[in-house]
């Protein structure tokens, strides 16, 4: 059991929630290896056994970002440590990112800085409409450039740079307006009824349909349309005749509920 992560699972449900509310739920390095372990492990689960993730934050915010302790820390370092640090920063990002089922983040509070790429690397991020956002790096001398590769499939360059440059803060609206976000719900009641309300939505698809959706998403990143147009070609082919694409279309036709759902 970690001091900074604390993971519980629903039968093929995982909850991750960031366990450090007396620091905002803000990053070190320990948090960031728990982290980058957790998604790694999700990443060798059968579909079976887990079919989606819930990110979270302890107490009253999402995630702040770095730890002022961590940052102190960092001052004396080189730049080849430096790089180090940051890579594993990355790495763990990565690890989110690439979790092969729904990773649905719940933002309440604020998430700022390091707090924005978790944001951008959950597949539906919900969040309630007093929550604060910030790409806020600028403000402390430095700047968003390792979570960039994940913010900008997101958010867009225009977005981005209004932001990152200035630094400031914005509600969730806006947010919303942008990407960063998918949905704005009132308050924290009606924020864990609406990822409750999602987990359904992701428990009634076939899991192993869920988790090619998203991989063909992945895969499409950066590629040519010429070269993203048989892959997707090829990728529907597959899951139409796999056992669960045909146990789908069999359920659909006969009026019944296919083998993955509960009656």
């Amino acid at each position: 059991m970690s001091d900074v992560l604390r993971v519980e699972r629903d039968g093929a449900v995982a909850r991750v929630t960031l366990a450090r509310p007396d620091v905002r739920n803000a990053f070190n390095a320990e948090l960031i290896a728990e982290l980058a372990w957790t998604f790694e492990a999700f990443a060798e689960e059968p579909p079976d056994q887990l079919r989606a993730v819930v990110l979270a934050g302890e107490g009253k915010v999402f995630c702040a970002g770095a730890d002022i302790e961590w940052q102190r820390a960092s001052i004396g370092l080189s730049i080849e440590e430096n790089e180090a640090d940051a890579g594993r920063l990355q790495e763990m990002l990565v690890a989110i990112d690439e979790c092969p089922v729904p990773v649905v983040a719940a933002v309440h509070g604020a998430a700022l800085g390091g707090g924005m790429a978790l944001c951008c690397v959950a597949d539906i991020t919900l969040a309630t409409a007093d929550a604060s956002f910030g790409f806020t790096e600028v403000k402390l001398g430095l700047m968003p450039a390792v979570i960039s590769p994940f913010v900008l499939p997101r958010i867009g360059e225009g977005a981005a740079r209004a932001l990152f440059l200035t630094g400031e803060r914005f509600g969730s609206e806006r947010a919303l307006r942008i990407g960063l976000v998918s949905e704005v719900v009132a308050d924290q009641a009606a924020l864990e009824a609406r990822v409750a309300a999602v987990l359904a939505e992701v428990l009634s698809a076939g899991p192993q349909a869920t988790r090619n959706a998203k991989a063909v998403l992945r895969d499409q990143r950066g590629l040519p349309r010429a070269e993203a147009l048989p892959l997707t070609v090829k990728r529907a082919a597959r899951q139409r005749v796999s056992a669960e694409g045909q146990e789908g279309l069999g359920a659909f036709l006969e009026k019944r509920h296919p083998s993955w759902r509960e009656e």
